[in-house]
């Protein structure tokens, strides 16, 4: 008979497994159920949701039956000042229900979430079974988005999305592409909701399979094969996505597992070569495809847009609330496109509900002044503007203690106390290596995008982060382990 712990794991990896194909299923069911040109269907995408609050009441039940100490360690107290704090924020600036539950989906909910599932025992062979399933997963979702290069628009309109490319519109069906702002090139996304959530979410199986190379290289040589075709099939998808925040974060991930593997001197020889050679590339590249590598418009917005964000945190230092900034802001402003000064914006009266700006002015709709979603482009500086400078603080506080609980060295896992752990099982050691990588890649992305809007890339990263780190004093989770 199956027992708590191996449904809890099962219904886990079924989750992570189904994650990265939400928004294509949910895109696709939509169009089944409500017709074309829908948004998504909001009871469609709680699916993920609800199977999340089974685990975690799962997790409860566990922990009740257990009758395990409630140990609490710097990271629960660091959740908890960040949703003190948020609370205070609601109470005090007069939240409507709707926006502080939704900008807590999109801040807090993970973190919640990651507080009760490092309370309770995963198995190796759950350990095993993610860190085998999710490059696989991760195989077919780049064979999704490398076929989807080649589909005219009429297929992705077939399964439910819009006809306009490059844009997000709340109340409309996904985009089925974007395209680079200055040029027709597509940016692969496969079944997720864009390129970047892509590019951030390919960097947990990346790291997956740099975990595993740095454990068996060598080893076996049709296994290592098997990982080396499967790393360039990802690298190339990654790399079609356009993201350079995914690039940079996945270009440091890769320096810091053959830190692991190669002998110093020879790392560093590495490491010059390998800078040296980028640079080059990046050299040629920016003379032969200047519109690809600089991207005026988006690179602009990630210089301004910070920008403003720390305005308005020196504006306002206590903060302006939950869904004040970032994703959430998305549902509760209209829709805005924004325009360079030669751009002609005629294509955009067919879209009436767009509004659209050509520089710094408004020319669609004239009727009213248009109130626009607030995006800093920062993960950390969103926080900074809803929570103010003390969620900030918190925040960066909470991401630098975890990837420091993360930190290992020669195989063994070094603990704030600076002790060192019995040697890890190779399970142990790559899951938890793997963490530390996806973990610190996706932080990485974060100065530069909003990585953990998305779904796929919240739920597995901090998924994977609460099974690597158990709350320290609980002998019996430390002991399954």
């Amino acid at each position: 008979m199956p027992t708590l712990r191996s449904v809890r794991e099962w219904l886990t990896i079924l989750l992570v497994f189904l994650l990265p194909f939400h928004a294509l299923l949910v895109t696709l069911g939509t169009k089944l159920l409500l017709g074309p040109d829908h948004a998504p269907s909001v009871i469609l995408a709680l699916w993920k949701d609800a199977l999340l609050g089974v685990i975690l009441f799962l997790a409860c039940v566990e922990i009740f039956l257990e009758r395990k100490k409630f140990a609490v360690d710097i990271l629960d107290i660091l959740i908890a000042c960040l949703f003190v704090l948020a609370a205070i924020l609601g109470f005090v600036l007069h939240q409507s229900h709707s926006s502080f539950l939704l900008g807590f989906r999109y801040d807090l909910l993970l973190l919640v979430a990651f507080c009760l599932l490092r309370r309770v025992s995963w198995s190796d062979v759950f350990a095993a079974r993610l860190m085998k399933g999710v490059p696989i997963v991760a195989g077919v979702i780049a064979l999704t988005a490398l076929v989807s290069l080649f589909l005219p628009v009429s297929v992705f309109r077939a399964l439910g999305y819009s006809s306009l490319h490059s844009l997000y519109v709340p109340s409309g069906p996904l985009a089925p592409f974007q395209q680079i702002g200055e040029s027709v090139l597509r940016r692969v996304q496969g079944a997720m909701s864009g390129p970047n959530q892509l590019g951030i979410w390919l960097l947990i199986p990346l790291s997956m399979l740099l975990s595993l190379f740095v454990v068996k290289w060598g080893e076996e040589k049709n296994d290592s094969r098997y990982l080396f075709c499967l790393l360039c099939l990802l690298s190339l998808a990654l790399l079609l996505t356009y993201s350079r925040a995914a690039w940079l974060a996945a270009g440091v991930m890769v320096a810091v597992a053959l830190s692991r593997k190669l002998p110093p001197r020879f790392f560093r020889r590495f490491l010059i070569w390998s800078g040296l050679s980028v640079i080059g590339i990046f050299v040629v590249a920016a003379v032969a495809f200047p519109q690809v590598v600089f991207r005026l418009s988006s690179t602009r917005g990630h210089l301004v847009r910070p920008l403003q964000a720390l305005s308005l945190m020196a504006q306002h230092p206590l903060g302006m609330g939950l869904a004040s900034a970032g994703p959430a802001s998305n549902r509760f402003n209209e829709p805005c496109v924004f325009l360079r000064p030669q751009d002609d914006p005629s294509w955009a009266k067919s879209q009436p509900f767009l509004c659209v700006f050509v520089g710094e002015k408004q020319v669609q709709p004239l009727d009213h002044a248009c109130r626009c979603p607030f995006l800093p482009e920062d993960w950390y500086l969103q926080i900074g503007v809803e929570l103010g400078v003390e969620g900030f603080v918190l925040f960066v506080m909470l991401v630098v203690m975890v990837l420091r609980r993360l930190r290992m060295n020669n195989g063994k896992l070094i603990m704030d106390n600076g002790s060192k752990n019995s040697p890890l099982s190779i399970i142990n050691y790559s899951f938890r290596f793997a963490a530390f990588l996806s973990f610190l890649g996706i932080s990485i992305a974060a100065i530069f995008l909003h990585a953990w809007e998305d779904a796929a890339v919240a739920y597995t990263g901090w998924i994977l982060v609460a099974v690597a780190l158990p709350v320290m004093g609980h002998k019996k989770n430390a002991e399954a382990r």
